[in-house]
Order: C-alpha cells, then structure tokens, then sequence
C-alpha cells in the first residue's frame, strides 16, 4: 500500500502533529507499506528511506518555531506520480487544504486528522479570526472521506460544524521509553537541593500563550512545592520572571525527557483548548499523579479522583487547592498513578497505528468506503 501523508508540522519541529506523523511513518515501513511525506520547509529531504518533499513556508510572527506551508503546485504534482492508495491528511490546514484539493483532482480517498484547534490557537494569541478558522477547518474535514478525532470533545465540536463521518482514533504512547523505572533520584535532588519534605510538581510542554502556562504562577504559589517547567517557547522569558523558584529544563527529548517525566510527584497541565492531550498519557505512562483542566482532550484521559484529578480550567483557587491535597497525600499519589499506569499500558504507538490502518485506512479504501467523494458544504 502507498501513503502519502500531507502533514502541516514535520521533524525537525517538535509536537504533537509532528510525533503523530512520525510514528505513523514508522509504523507503515515496518508493515512493508511504502509512504511519502509531505511537509513544510526547512527540513531534511529523507525521514529514514522515506522522501519528504518540503513546500516552501513563512514563519509565524508570534510563533517563529511553527512554519506555515504555503499552497504549492508540487503537491498534485508529486502525488500524480506517487500513485498512493489515499491520502492522510495530518491536521489539515493551509497545507493540508492543497494535499485535499488535489486528492479530489486525483480521485483519492482521503483520511483527515483533527489533531490541532487552530481556532484556539488564533485566540490565545489575540487575532480575531477564529470563527474564520473554526468554519474553515470545519469546510476541509466535511470534504474529506473520512474524518477522525482524538476524543469525544473533538467529536462534539466537528458535529456542531456538520462534519460527517467521524470517528475516534486516540494518540499512543511510548511505553518502551516512558515508565517509572526511569525515575532519577540525583535528578529529583538537583531540582530540590535535598529536601526531601518538598513535592516536585512539574509542567512539561511547550511554553506558549495557548497553553495558558502563565497559570503555573498559581500553582507556584503552593506551599511545600518545587516548580519544575520542562520546555521551551515564547512564554518562557515571563515565567522565568515571574516564577524565580522554578526549575527551567528547557526543551527535552527522548530518555531525558522520559527521566524528568518520571522524577516529578506530580504533573500539571493548564491549557483548556487540548483535543487531545499527550503530556497528559506520557505522565500516566510515567507513574506520575496527573492534574489536568476539566476541558477537551483531557476529559477522555482522567477519571477525577481515579486516573488522576480535574479542575475546572477558570478556578484559580481549585487549581491550587488540588495542588496542595496532591502534594500533601503520597498515598492518593500513589493510587492515582497506579490506576493510570495500568490504564495506559495498551495504548501502544504500534497498537494504535495499527488500528489506523486496518480499520480507518481499509474503510475508504473499501469500495463501499469510497464512493465518490463528500460534496462540498
């Protein structure tokens, strides 16, 4: 089977579209499928033995580190002569809406990703055009074949857009690189110069304005706390004014990243616009306590007071009274991240890809999953 995989964010940028993608790619060359990438530009021309053909982009003003590709004829070019058997469209967008119109030109099936809410996004960095870009991305996933989203809140919003054919696919995790074991005690003294009465309570992610991060001053207002921010973005300048007693990891990746993970007692989320939510699986994995908003991705993730527990995303002071219990109960701790850990442990990447293929990728390449394509709304 031949994939072309049109994707709006590629290595060598570092998030959740990215990884995804990445996996997938893996995933197919191990089954003996043959795919293509195609992302935006800057980047390395082969992933492996896999081309990526890279369209040329622009930089974000606000987001330097997110390159947006722009609409390119090489596109329906490349995929004439790849010939795939339908098209994965990751996360569609400006991109994604070129590799879509040319899979209709071509007459191929189509598997469109809801993985980013670009609406959100566009929000928290003050442009006015999100209901633009909510209808927008509504507009791209009703022309597609089929249309999958990662949790129910996902699906819920593409329905309130009449979005067709919706189906959840969940992200995997790496359970081969995240776990407890990789807990590191010299770490966790190095964050909290050997004090054992302090709880390590950590942020891992980016450090942008849509993952509302700013809110980590709340929870650093927590008595009997270390603050940990593992990541880098535009934001980190004013936390690491604002939060003086934090510990700043920057961006980690692999088994350093895997380390830090499981050295923390406890992990934060803040962001409430999440479809999804991977810091969240990967702290699970990890054996951490999980403190997540009661909004999106994570609702499918934590089962309050069970898997983890949930705050409602605009009460500052449950957000640090949560905080406090957390790093106050090392037995709730402990049960907490149990259940979790035990949760998690079948959501494999291979696992998770292989549902990709045998159950999304076989229905619309189905003949009664491919007739003819959606009509445009």
């Amino acid at each position: 089977m031949r994939v072309a995989i049109v994707t709006e964010s590629f290595l060598p940028q570092v998030n959740g579209v990215a990884n995804t993608v990445r996996h997938i790619v893996d995933r197919l060359v191990t089954r003996g499928h043959e795919p293509l990438v195609i992302a935006p530009a800057p980047g390395p021309g082969h992933y492996g033995d896999v081309e990526v053909l890279r369209v040329r982009s622009f930089d974000l003003p606000r987001y330097r580190s997110f390159p947006v590709a722009l609409p390119d004829l090489s596109v329906e070019r490349r995929l004439a002569a790849f010939r795939p058997d339908l098209v994965h469209l990751a996360s569609p967008i400006v991109l994604g809406a070129a590799g879509l119109r040319a899979a209709r030109r071509l007459d191929l099936p189509t598997v469109a990703v809801y993985q980013t809410d670009v609406a959100g996004f566009a929000r928290h960095y003050g442009l006015r055009v999100d209901p633009l870009l909510a209808r927008w991305v509504a507009h791209l996933h009703r022309r597609a074949t089929r249309t999958l989203v990662p949790s129910h809140a996902s699906r819920e919003h593409l329905e309130g857009w009449d979005v067709p054919n919706l189906h959840l696919w969940r992200r995997g995790i790496s359970l081969d690189l995240f776990g407890p074991r990789q807990r590191d005690p010299l770490l966790v003294r190095s964050w909290t110069g050997g004090d054992p009465s302090l709880t390590v309570v950590g942020y891992v992610g980016r450090l942008a304005a849509e993952k509302q991060v700013r809110r980590l001053r709340e929870v650093a207002a927590v008595p009997g706390i270390q603050l940990v921010v593992v990541g880098d973005g535009p934001e980190r300048p004013w936390l690491e004014r604002h939060l003086p007693g934090a510990r700043f990891t920057g961006l980690l990746r692999g088994a350093e990243l895997a380390r830090a993970f499981a050295s923390l007692d406890v992990f934060v989320h803040t962001g409430a616009s999440e479809t999804f939510c991977q810091t969240v699986q990967e702290a699970q994995a990890s054996g951490v306590a999980v403190l997540a908003p009661a909004a999106g991705g994570p609702l499918d993730l934590v089962e309050h007071r069970r898997t983890g527990m949930l705050y409602p995303p605009e009460d500052a002071s449950l957000l640090r009274s949560h905080v406090g219990t957390l790093a106050a109960s090392p037995d709730l701790r402990h049960q907490l991240a149990e259940r979790a850990l035990r949760q998690v442990s079948q959501r494999s990447w291979p696992q998770v890809v292989d549902e990709l293929l045998d159950v999304h990728y076989a229905a619309v390449l189905a003949p009664a999953g491919h007739a003819g394509h959606p009509t445009a709304a």
